[in-house]
């Protein structure tokens, strides 16, 4: 009755040829430009199905109406248009394979890249699906543009549908969600939702409202620079002193790679610099608030020991907060989530509540008083090459979506 397999399929495969790459060291909002040109089709389009109040904000963020046909509380969808910087998201070129036969998937850009469902049960799980992948060279950007293109489907059926009983919903379409920047101080406000879902998530039936909480973490070395051939007892060497504080960080614990479930981390996500300065980037990540302080100060005792022992640098640590875990708040209120599993349920699906091993623009929409759970969309391998997504899991997040507005007329 509601075959939503074509657009969605068009959609995407729209959406994912745009770059929308955001970019953590630039200090502007968006961080990048090139976001705006998704967003800016994003506004075309919503005017075209008649959508209300479509505006493109000054910080970038795309906000829309769909007009109420009864009474309930005033409900947000929301999907960020940002791709994840940690791959080559320029040149994107996606491609569908229709009913997916269960065997390997090769790659046309890249020969020796392959998807095995041997290697990722989930893709066994899929034959007959079509599935959409990038050519090799490029993530396929997936997250979130299959949430972007979710939202966007519901949003036509229900404009082109004035006789389905919903509440007055708000849309909202973010940048730079990638780099923890997706909730602008404004957004709350200008959202003007009682409580809302963010469609950012993997597998079908995971309907999230545990997140991790995050702090990312600078430190910054200044040396002692002189000549090589002068240096005798002057030289302080920045890169070995940064070398020293990755080196006695964990290495064995409290990684990405050697943590899992509800283990937190210290992931050191890139170095730069020289001889004379030097900078280290990392990110800390727990589901606990006493568990990320703890990482935080770890890593400033591990500098402090380092510091003592070379007087002469400085060293300076920073610890900057990004998001808190969503369950804080959303546990004292599960109605948002009881909302999301019903609506999943009546559709045959399995509900699954796992925490997310990373965060959403729904944490900090919920921390900021817009409680936001986050639903499936059914992206995979996300932030690389392999990623993918099959159209028929996209198709079950927009009856969800929808069966949430229904359930949330007042009778």
């Amino acid at each position: 009755m509601r075959d939503f397999d074509a657009e969605l399929e068009a959609r995407l495969t729209r959406y994912a040829a745009i770059d929308t790459q955001s970019d953590e060291d630039s200090p502007t909002s968006p961080s990048t430009a090139i976001q705006l040109d998704l967003s800016r089709l994003l506004v075309a389009e919503l005017q075209e199905m008649g959508a209300e109040d479509v505006e493109l904000t000054e910080y970038g963020a795309v906000l829309a109406t769909i007009p109420g046909t009864a009474e309930g509380p005033v409900l947000g969808l929301l999907a960020h248009v940002d791709t994840a910087p940690q791959f080559n998201a320029t040149g994107v070129k996606p491609r569908v394979i229709k009913g997916y036969n269960g065997g390997v998937i090769t790659y046309p850009d890249d020969p020796d890249l392959s998807l095995d469902p041997a290697e990722f049960p989930y893709l066994a799980e899929k034959i007959g699906h079509d599935i959409i992948t990038a050519s090799g060279t490029t993530l396929l950007g997936a997250d979130d543009k299959a949430g972007v293109a979710i939202v966007m489907t519901a949003a036509r059926h229900l404009l082109n549908s004035p006789e389905v009983k919903r509440p007055k919903i708000r849309l909202a379409f973010t940048p730079d969600e990638e780099i923890g920047r997706g909730v602008h101080d404004d957004l709350p406000k200008d959202l003007g939702a009682d409580f809302a879902y963010t469609f950012d998530g993997g597998d079908v039936g995971e309907i999230v409202y545990e997140t991790f909480s995050a702090d990312r973490c600078v430190i910054r070395i200044k040396g002692v620079s002189i000549h090589p051939g002068l240096a005798k007892d002057k030289l302080v060497n920045a890169a070995h002193l940064a070398a020293k504080i990755v080196q006695t960080l964990p290495q064995a614990t409290m990684t990405p790679e050697t943590t899992d479930d509800f283990e937190g981390f210290i992931h050191v996500t890139d170095m730069s610099g020289g001889s004379s300065e030097m900078t280290i980037r990392l990110i800390l990540r727990d589901f606990e608030r006493d568990g990320l302080a703890a990482k935080g100060e770890l890593v400033r005792k591990v500098c402090e020991a380092v510091q003592a022992g070379e007087p002469r640098a400085e060293i300076d640590v920073e610890i900057r907060p990004q998001y808190r875990n969503m369950r804080y708040w959303l546990e004292d209120d599960m109605t948002p989530v009881e909302l999301a599993r019903e609506a999943a349920r009546a559709e045959g699906i399995e509900v699954r509540s796992v925490p997310i091993r990373g965060g959403t623009d729904g944490s900090l929409l919920t921390e900021k008083g817009v409680p936001c759970p986050n639903i499936f969309t059914g992206q995979q391998n996300i932030h690389g090459p392999l990623e993918w997504i099959s159209v028929q899991d996209m198709a079950l997040a927009t009856r969800v979506a929808l069966g949430i507005a229904g359930r949330c007329v007042r009778d």
